[in-house]
């Protein structure tokens, strides 16, 4: 069986990119259920996959990431790596759904854990907002808290991979990838066609689809009246070549194989060595 890959909520769980897309394990209420019942879940996962990559949003309540660590620890399992990077909910959903893709060619575990932090950096997420005054995630200058307070102003926002804001009007752009790309799109409470009618053809995507709306949204973005987007390779075939092309190396802790400085795994880092000491 391919290495499970979990998200913490139904709506975290995108449809199939393709049919060889497997399916997401939802990992549901864990701040909500009793402690038994989650070791049991993810013990059961793990006699069936090996191994699981727990991909987590930064928007949910701190009670399911305490539960995941509690869970991780009692199970005392370096088979179980928790992925929590700094993206907005729908970016997240996106890359949770890359690995799901990936999870089913011949890539190690520890490979494909590792593959999520790579990912990352080819995924651009944003937002249209109605308001930036409770915009925590990106710099917001006084400047522009003050425009927020104008009737029917918009904000366009990028979050991911560099933050960047404007004031939506004429002159508005916000820089996106120079790579081809599909966009995702999840509206929410706010009436705005901006992000298709103008974003996407400035940014050059290959296509659009639109997703709903994930409910950590408003609580990341600070309001709920706001259109989510999120551009993403979309091609298998493209997201195996890029994960297989970077040098892989060896866990010294776990003996996982993994891509770049640190295993998802055990959070090891390579060992400091010392140079040898002068004599004279």
């Amino acid at each position: 069986m391919p290495t499970a890959i979990a998200v913490t909520s139904a709506d975290m769980a995108l449809p199939a990119q393709d049919e060889r897309t497997v399916p997401a394990v939802v990992l549901r209420d864990l701040d909500r259920r009793p402690l038994e019942q989650s070791l049991a879940e993810v013990q059961a996962l793990l006699d069936l996959h090996g191994h699981l990559i727990v991909v987590c949003s930064a928007a949910v309540g701190s009670g399911v990431e305490q539960r995941l660590h509690t869970v991780r620890s009692l199970l005392e399992s370096d088979r179980i790596a928790l992925f929590r990077p700094e993206l907005p909910p729908l970016g997240l959903a996106v890359l949770a759904r890359q690995l799901r893709q990936l999870a089913s060619c011949d890539l190690s575990p520890g490979v494909l854990a590792s593959a999520g932090r790579l990912l990352t950096h080819y995924i651009h997420a944003g937002a249209v907002l109605n308001s930036v005054t409770r915009l925590d995630r990106v710099p917001v200058g006084l400047r522009t808290h003050a425009k927020s307070w104008v009737p029917g102003s918009q904000f366009g926002v990028v979050a991911h991979p560099a933050p960047q804001l404007v004031r939506i009007g004429p002159e508005a752009t916000l820089n996106g990838p120079e790579f081809g790309t599909w966009m995702l799109v999840a509206k929410g409470q706010l009436q705005s066609d901006w992000v298709s009618a103008t974003l996407a053809p400035s940014w050059n995507v290959l296509g659009l689809r639109e997703a709903a709306l994930p409910a950590e949204s408003a609580h990341w973005w600070g309001t709920g009246r706001l259109v989510e987007f999120c551009t993403y390779l979309p091609d298998l075939s493209v997201l195996y070549q890029l994960v297989t092309s970077v040098r892989q190396g060896v866990c010294h802790w776990c003996g996982i194989d993994v891509i770049g400085d640190r295993c998802v795994f055990c959070s090891a880092t390579p060992p400091a060595y010392d140079g040898p000491v002068p004599t004279g």
